[in-house]
């Protein structure tokens, strides 16, 4: 059992609230930190709640006042395609201020682990699979907000010796992810038995079951090889989005998507799929859970819980 303080930034969402209940299971005192306001219903027994904007430092300044903790998962910010002058300015306000916020806050002196949640995006359009020594190539100004907070870091090891690991995540999916998400979507889709929308799907992507990226974070808490290092955390395999879409609906025996209804993104990345050596070797970690039990799990989710 591991035993500390573990501060969350971002733990009401999808990934942090599944990293919230293997924390606690772990060991740890969980507090979270969460832009939106938990209502009593949503809450875990056992964790505390702070509700503040982290890119706003007089308030996070006085939340954080006398806590101190030994460990930190930053899984801030969100995932925003936005053009600079549609607001993706405020994606790299979110990211990558808030960081530096948390850093003006957090007592370096206790922390034993800090772990920046990164994106895969920041490879931009490099070749797949995607390795973390590559130079990255971000081509929105949410993967530059994650880029730029990646440099910052990898900078503060080397100089400073502060203890960050950055964990580049790829498509993560599972049960009680946002409807809004592609997965949820294209189950929901099926399950409704309806028409609906979709790309060609010629997209090679990556996609992560949940409960595995959790204990990868969990991993990175405690592997000291990993100290300073960009670490992929991925399946490491590559799927069709036309491949998912068809396998969900041989699953569920229903649903008619329309492929080709709707438009690849400008300068969208066709192949973005992770090489993972590196998490095999440094944090002894990788999947266990492959895509089809993976879709199995979240498609009986959706089921019972429309």
């Amino acid at each position: 059992m591991m035993q500390g303080s573990l501060l969350i930034i971002g733990g009401s969402g999808f990934i942090g609230r599944n990293l919230v209940e293997k924390s606690l299971k772990v060991g740890f005192n969980v507090t979270v930190i969460s832009l939106t306001k938990i209502t009593d219903n949503k809450k875990i027994s056992g964790v505390i709640y702070i509700h503040a904007d982290i890119t706003n430092l007089l308030v996070l300044k006085e939340k954080l006042l006398g806590i101190c903790f030994n460990y930190v998962v930053n899984l801030s910010g969100y995932i925003d395609h936005s053009s600079y002058l549609d607001g993706g300015h405020n994606a790299i306000n979110a990211h990558f201020n808030g960081l530096q916020n948390l850093l003006q806050v957090l007592d370096w002196g206790l922390i034993k682990r800090f772990v920046q949640i990164g994106s895969s995006d920041e490879y931009g359009n490099i070749s797949a699979p995607q390795f973390e020594h590559m130079c990255e190539s971000p081509i929105s100004s949410y993967s530059l907000g994650k880029l730029a907070s990646t440099k910052l870091l990898k900078m503060l090891y080397q100089t400073e010796k502060f203890p960050v690991v950055i964990l580049r995540l790829f498509l993560v999916y599972g049960e009680g992810q946002n409807n809004k998400r592609f997965i949820p979507q294209i189950i929901q889709g099926c399950l409704l038995g309806k028409k609906f929308p979709v790309s060609k799907g010629d997209q090679l992507r990556d996609f992560c079951y949940i409960d595995d990226i959790t204990s990868g974070i969990l991993q990175s808490l405690t592997k000291d090889e990993a100290l300073g290092e960009v670490i992929n955390l991925a399946s490491g395999d590559s799927t069709s989005i036309r491949s998912v879409v068809e396998k969900i609906q041989n699953l569920i025996g229903n649903g008619n998507p329309e492929f080709g209804k709707i438009a690849y993104r400008k300068s969208e990345n066709m192949a973005l799929y992770a090489n993972i050596d590196k998490a095999k070797l440094l944090l002894e970690w990788q999947p266990k859970i492959d895509l089809n039990k993976g879709l199995t799990n979240s498609i009986d989710f959706y089921r019972t819980n429309e």
